[in-house]
């Protein structure tokens, strides 16, 4: 017989979400694998994941522990660490969620009812462009339903959750059909899925099945042509910005990245590992850095090892604010990823730098801190990464500085935004000219696809080169140069001057001397330059002016 619940208190409301981010754990890589491009941004359910993590460390340190105290710590918390587009937006669905039981000590199965429907609503406000077929159309239709069901049962909290929940299910199945992107690939969305499997585990909850959820593991819905290809995983965890940022490359044969995480998980913050047998990336904030390359020593060969003291970074970096203060009155904050473009950035009169990018995208507290930080009260965001745009939007109504935010979606945007930069100008004079400038430029990532895929006409493998013109997939192939200038066909170059190779951690000089010898050589009015850019993942950015 299934439990009956009529009410939640404030410490059942906390359990209930702490026991869902259990379960969203379980197969928050699973849901990375979901993502429908091939680039190395699969990063739902980690985003997803970090973001329930934040919200539930909240509710714990909360004073109030009424249903509406939890309600508001969970909503802070979600704010708070919320990252990438599908973190952000499950942090407006804690939000209404708070918003709807304010000063209740109590909660019913109505009240729940009405404050997923208030969640829905908040969710599709808080986005200029709502698109349906995404987590969305998900919470839209799981609150519906709970809404018609508790008209007729409103007092029942199991028996609303559980018809949530199915229809929550249906719903993600049902994306495929809204959106053409996620049939082409045959996959189901990958916020919708995370929203259902955070459902899931409250239902559990509230039927008392916590015991066997340590057993169980989600299900991840899939449409008729479902992805069998996995990406890495990772370990998150909350940033910490103190001790050794320790990065290296370890190269070796049968290796376990899981195994590798188990025995670094408890050396450091931070940790990430990602990789396959034969090549894992190694990222941790430590104390002791030595002992990280001891233990990957013993494990094949290291490669590109980088140890930064993040204190003395601190230092620095406080410095350099206050000389800066006296050049403007307007500080600007990027996020940027890779020491050679951390450089750029500075060399072009960024105040701070928010490290973050592809698979590690900044949360809202990081952002809402380099601001906070940041020596003036007037602050220009620079998030040159799409999936961070709206998590950048969030700082806006948590601090009193007067904050612009220019929507850049690469690198190059970034960079061109910052060089339109009037040191006289103000605030508003100055967003205008970022954003003019900003959009004069064509950007190119090239990289490996880290899945088999089908999308925009294309039929990728696994590994195989890809390239995005200005985000969108235009070409795959087998070699670098040949998918580059295929791109490069693509765009009407005569209007154009400059063509500059920023080439990333795992691209040698050579190799991008002899890509742009090629391509003077057959664009010969394009002036070419090189620089290193030191990013993760992309072989190549190309900005093309």
């Amino acid at each position: 017989m299934t439990k009956k619940v009529n009410v939640i208190t404030g410490q059942e409301l906390r359990e209930m979400f702490a026991a869902a981010t259990a379960w969203l754990e379980k197969s928050a890589s699973d849901i990375d694998d979901l993502n429908v491009f091939p680039v190395p941004d699969g990063d739902t359910g980690t985003n997803m994941l970090l973001t329930m993590r934040s919200s539930v460390e909240e509710a714990y340190r909360a004073p109030d522990h009424s249903a509406a105290g939890v309600a508001q710590a969970l909503a802070k918390g979600a704010l708070m660490g919320a990252r990438g587009n599908s973190g952000v937006i499950l942090s407006q669905i804690m939000r209404g969620i708070a918003e709807e039981i304010e000063e209740k000590e109590n909660i019913s199965g109505s009240d729940l009812a009405k404050a997923l429907s208030r969640a829905s609503k908040v969710a599709y406000k808080g986005l200029s462009n709502p698109t349906e077929g995404t987590i969305l159309t998900v919470i839209k239709d799981a609150s519906n339903s709970a809404i018609k069901t508790s008209g007729k049962n409103g007092k029942d909290v199991v028996t609303i959750m559980e018809a949530t929940v199915e229809s929550a299910r249906e719903s993600v199945a049902n994306t495929p059909t809204l959106l053409p992107v996620l049939k082409e690939a045959g996959v189901v969305d990958a916020g919708g899925q995370g929203l259902y499997t955070i459902l899931e585990g409250a239902l559990h909850y509230l039927k008392g099945e916590t015991e066997q959820m340590q057993f169980r593991k989600p299900q991840v819905i899939t449409s008729s042509e479902p992805l069998t290809l996995r990406l890495p995983k990772m370990i998150a965890a909350d940033e910490v910005p103190y001790g050794y940022c320790t990065e290296l490359m370890l190269k070796g044969e049968n290796m376990d990245t899981e195994k590798i995480k188990t025995r670094l998980l408890k050396k450091g913050e931070s940790l990430i590992v990602v990789g396959d047998e034969n090549t894992v990336r190694i990222h941790i904030h430590t104390l002791d850095p030595g002992n990280i390359v001891h233990y990957a020593t013993g494990l094949g060969t290291i490669h590109q090892v980088s140890v930064r003291n993040m204190d003395e970074q601190k230092r620095v970096f406080v410095a350099s604010q206050k000389e800066k203060s006296m050049a403007t009155d307007i500080a600007t904050v990027a996020v940027v990823a890779g020491d050679g473009l951390t450089e750029v950035f500075s060399s072009l009169g960024v105040t701070t730098i928010v490290h973050g990018g592809q698979t590690m995208n900044p949360s809202t507290k990081d952002i809402y801190t380099a601001v906070e930080e940041a020596p003036s009260d007037k602050v220009i965001i620079l998030p040159n990464n799409k999936n961070i745009i709206l998590t950048a939007e969030q700082v806006k109504p948590l601090t009193k500085k007067t904050i612009e935010i220019i929507p850049t979606e690469t690198i190059p945007q970034g960079i061109a935004a910052l060089l339109a930069f009037d040191y006289e100008a103000d605030i508003q004079t100055n967003a205008d000219l970022m954003k003019r400038a900003y959009n004069t430029v064509k950007t190119i990532e090239i990289c490996r696809a880290v899945r088999a895929t089908q999308i925009n006409g294309l039929k990728i493998k696994k590994k195989q080169i890809i390239s995005l013109l200005d985000n969108e997939l235009v070409t795959a192939g087998n070699n670098t140069i040949d998918v580059l200038l295929s791109t490069l066909a693509k765009v009407n170059l005569k209007k154009n001057e400059i063509l500059t190779l920023y080439y990333g951690a795992d691209t040698q000089l050579a190799e991008a001397e002899k890509t742009a010898n090629t391509i003077r050589d057959k664009y010969p009015h394009l002036q070419v330059e090189i620089i290193k850019g030191d990013q993760p993942h992309y072989s190549y950015i190309v900005s093309i002016e």
